[in-house]
């Protein structure tokens, strides 16, 4: 958040993480900023008169937070939006790999497995930034738990895989065309959502899920192997890539 007020580090801190708050709490964006500014100027009044940050919002941030919430209603149709935006995207990650190894088919228990995941990873989200935005952590406790949202979907996309190839479900086949076809607006979609989010880290996500099961296929080596591997890597990858996004975060709010 850009501050063009003198703040302590206090508010500017309570700013953000009510931001967060609101964000995760399914409030408007344009309504929440409104809320947001004016709170910085009130904040800016109080100290330069030298009140503390307590006068303005009590001595509970958290019942502050609530309060604020409480009084703002909910942007269903953003939120749709959102929704839909993240269930198309985990179905991206299956087909691109499904693209690198012939045409696409699913089976229902695919497509209802991707829907639920998706509802699991959504509440997870809503319930880990309200839950970070609300007490007050360590930097390392907080990326600790923002790392645990991000492996919960993955761990359960594995354990798809495998469910699926236990259980026998009805599956939907696509030729060349439909294949083709799905595949071109993935990958606008990949793309779009990119430069929207002004961020490389879904792309990056997708190649980490998506290359190294694909490259270690082509190799001569043991399916416990290649499965041991491709883990390691997609993991390891995105562990690394996250602790990055994280020390370059910091660095920001240092300067």
């Amino acid at each position: 958040m850009k501050n063009e007020l003198q703040l302590s580090k206090n508010s500017q801190d309570f700013l953000e993480n009510l931001t967060i708050y609101l964000f995760s709490s399914g409030k408007n964006s344009d309504e929440i900023e409104d809320i947001v500014q004016e709170l910085e100027i009130h904040l800016s009044e109080a100290e330069k008169n030298g009140k503390s940050i307590e006068k303005i919002i009590g001595k509970s941030p958290k019942e502050y937070m609530k309060m604020v919430s409480n009084e703002m209603i909910i942007d269903y149709r953003t939120w749709f939006k959102y929704i839909c935006l993240i269930v198309f995207g985990s179905f991206s990650f299956t087909i691109i790999l499904y693209l690198l190894e012939g045409n696409l088919s699913y089976s229902f228990l695919e497509i209802f497995g991707h829907i639920v995941i998706s509802a699991i990873f959504i509440t997870s989200v809503f319930i880990g930034f309200t839950y970070i935005s609300s007490h007050s952590h360590s930097i390392k406790k907080q990326g600790l738990i923002l790392v645990g949202i991000a492996i919960l979907p993955m761990t359960l996309f594995v354990g798809l895989i495998y469910l699926n190839r236990v259980i026998d479900t009805p599956v939907i086949h696509l030729g060349n065309t439909g294949s083709l076809i799905i595949g071109v607006i993935t990958a606008i979609f990949i793309i779009g959502v990119s430069i929207w989010a002004k961020s490389w880290t879904l792309m990056i996500i997708v190649a980490l899920l998506t290359l190294p099961n694909y490259l270690l296929h082509l190799m001569s080596l043991k399916y416990e192997t290649k499965l041991i591997l491709s883990i390691m890597i997609t993991y390891g990858g995105i562990a690394i890539y996250l602790w990055i996004l994280s020390k370059l975060e910091k660095r920001k709010k240092d300067r």
